[in-house]
C-alpha cells in the first residue's frame, strides 16, 4: 500500500495555497524530478572472456561488438536506484516515493575533447521479450561526437535481464516488489535517468563530460511509452529534457515548449491524415524503408547468436527486411532535433507519403512509393524496397527487399558512370535539403562506386 508520502504532502500544500490565492484556477506547481542513486561503473570484461565460469555475469546484456576504443569510445553499465512515482496511461498518480532499480548502458566518447555535448537517452523497446537499443544509430552516434544511455524503465526488459544474469541483474525491480504491474513506474524512472545526465551527485553517468543537451529518443513501442510521457506527465513535472524524437511510432498531441521531431518509415504511413508542422513539430516520412529493416537486423545479428542462442528466423510472405537506410535520415534528426533545442531554429520541412483517393499508398510504375523523403537508394534503384510486407509474426514490420536481375540492371544502367552520378546527384539534393549528412553521402559513393554493374 502507498503511503502518505512527501510528494503528496508537496501536492497538497502547494494545492491549497493555490485554491487560497485563486479557487477557481487552482493546479499544482510542477514537481522536481528526484535524482538517483547511480553505482558503477559496473565491473566486467570483454563479452565472451573464457575466463570467467559465467561469461553472462561479467558484461552487459547485448553489449556491442563494436570497436568502441579505436572510435575513442567507452562503454560502461551502472546501476540506477531511487524512489519514483507510479503515473496510469492517462497521467493519473497512482503511487509516490516507490522504491527500484534498474540499470542503464553507456556508449559516450572517452574524452571531452570528442564529446559533442549531447546526449541521446533511448527508452530501450521491449517488443521482443527483451532491451533492445533501436535507435544506437552508431554511424552518427561515433561520428558526431554524442553520448548514448539506454535506460531499462519496463518490467518485461528487466525481467529478462534478472533471469539472463541473476548474478549482474538478480536485484533489479521496476515494479514496486510487483506492486505495479503495467510499467507505471517507467516514466519516473526515464526522467531520473535524465536527471543524473543533468544534475549528477556521486557517480556521474558520464564520467567527466559535461551535458549541454539531452534529448530523449524511443523507437515504436517505446514511442509510444513516450507519447504518454510527453501528452499526460510532462506537464505535471519540471522538464529535463530538451528535445524529443519519436521513431517509427506515435507523437504527441499536446503542444509544449520542448520541441518534438517524428521520423517515420513507409510502413508506418498508414493514413493520409497528419498533425501538421509547427514552430515545435516536425515529421518526415522516408519512402521505401521500413519498420524495423535490414540495417538493424544486420547489427543485431551477432549479439543475438552470443547473448540468446540463436537469430529468429521468420516465414514472410516476400523476401523480408528493406534495406533503404532510414539511419541515415534518423541521423540527420538527431542532429536537427539537438540544435533546434540549442538555438530554436525548426528543421527544414519534407514532402510527405502520398495517398490514392481510396486510402491506399500511391505508387509509381516501379512499385516505389510516391512522395516522401527520397534516398539515392530509391530514386536510383538496384532493387525494389518496400514498408509492405505480410506473413508471421512481426513481418509486416520488416518491408521487402526485391534485388533487380543482371538483365534488369543492364537496361537500367549500361553506363556504371552514368549511375554512379546519378547517386551522387540524389545524394546532393538531399544534403541541400538537409536530410542526410556528407558523411552518409560518401558511404553511398562507396557503395556505388563497388556495386557490380555497367562499365
Amino acid at each position: 500500500m502507498v503511503g502518505f508520502t512527501r510528494r503528496t504532502l508537496a501536492v497538497l500544500v502547494g494545492t491549497a495555497a493555490l485554491v487560497a490565492l485563486a479557487p477557481a484556477a487552482a493546479s499544482a506547481a510542477p514537481s522536481p524530478v528526484a535524482r538517483p542513486t547511480v553505482q558503477g561503473p559496473l565491473p566486467g570484461t570483454a563479452p565472451g572472456d573464457p575466463k570467467s565460469p559465467n561469461i553472462k555475469d561479467t558484461y552487459p546484456f547485448f553489449s556491442t561488438y563494436l570497436d568502441l576504443r579505436k572510435a575513442g569510445f567507452v562503454e560502461e553499465e551502472f546501476h540506477l536506484s531511487g524512489k519514483a512515482d507510479a503515473y496510469s496511461a492517462t497521467g493519473a498518480v497512482e503511487g509516490t516515493d516507490v522504491a527500484y532499480k534498474t540499470r542503464v548502458v553507456v556508449r559516450r566518447p572517452a574524452n571531452a575533447k570528442k564529446f559533442n555535448g549531447r546526449v541521446l537517452v533511448e527508452w530501450q523497446n521491449v517488443t521482443a521479450g527483451y532491451d533492445l537499443d533501436a535507435l544506437w544509430n552508431y554511424r552518427d552516434i561515433l561520428r558526431e561526437g554524442y553520448a548514448w544511455v539506454g535506460v531499462s524503465a519496463q518490467r518485461v526488459g528487466v525481467d529478462q535481464l534478472r533471469g539472463w544474469s541473476p548474478a549482474r541483474y538478480g536485484d533489479l525491480d521496476v515494479t514496486g516488489a510487483g506492486q505495479f504491474t503495467t510499467d507505471q513506474l517507467s516514466y519516473d524512472i526515464f526522467s531520473q535517468a535524465a536527471q543524473a545526465i543533468r544534475s549528477p551527485q556521486g557517480t556521474k553517468l558520464l564520467g567527466g563530460l559535461k551535458a549541454k543537451t539531452i534529448l530523449a529518443i524511443g523507437a515504436s513501442q517505446s514511442a509510444g511509452r513516450m507519447v504518454v510521457y510527453y501528452d499526460r506527465v510532462l506537464p505535471q513535472i519540471q522538464p529535463v529534457f530538451d528535445g524529443y524524437g519519436f521513431i517509427v511510432g506515435g507523437a504527441p498531441t499536446r503542444v509544449g515548449k520542448e520541441p518534438v521531431f517524428q521520423v517515420l518509415s513507409e510502413t508506418d504511413v498508414r493514413t493520409p491524415d497528419r498533425r501538421a508542422d509547427s514552430n515545435v513539430f516536425r515529421r518526415w516520412e522516408v519512402a521505401g524503408s521500413a519498420h524495423s529493416g535490414w540495417d538493424g537486423q544486420e547489427y543485431r545479428g551477432p549479439l543475438s547468436e552470443r547473448d540468446l542462442g540463436g537469430v529468429t528466423q521468420y516465414n514472410c510472405d516476400r523476401q523480408p527486411f528493406s534495406r533503404m537506410p532510414i539511419h541515415q535520415v534518423t541521423g540527420t534528426a538527431y542532429d536537427h532535433l539537438a540544435r533546434w533545442a540549442e538555438r530554436g531554429t525548426p528543421p527544414p520541412a519534407a514532402p510527405v507519403i502520398q495517398f490514392n483517393a481510396d486510402g491506399t499508398k500511391a505508387r509509381d510504375e516501379n512499385g516505389f512509393v510516391k512522395g516522401g523523403i527520397r534516398l539515392s537508394q530509391l530514386t536510383v534503384p538496384t532493387a525494389l524496397n518496400d514498408g509492405d510486407n505480410s506473413g508471421e509474426s512481426f513481418c509486416r514490420l520488416f518491408g521487402s527487399y526485391t534485388p533487380y536481375d543482371q538483365a534488369t540492371l543492364k537496361k537500367l544502367y549500361p553506363s556504371k558512370g552514368r549511375y554512379v552520378a546519378a547517386v551522387v546527384a540524389t545524394d546532393l539534393r538531399n544534403i541541400r535539403a538537409g536530410y542526410i549528412t556528407p558523411a552518409d553521402a560518401a558511404l553511398n559513393l562507396k557503395d556505388a562506386l563497388a556495386a557490380d554493374l555497367g562499365k
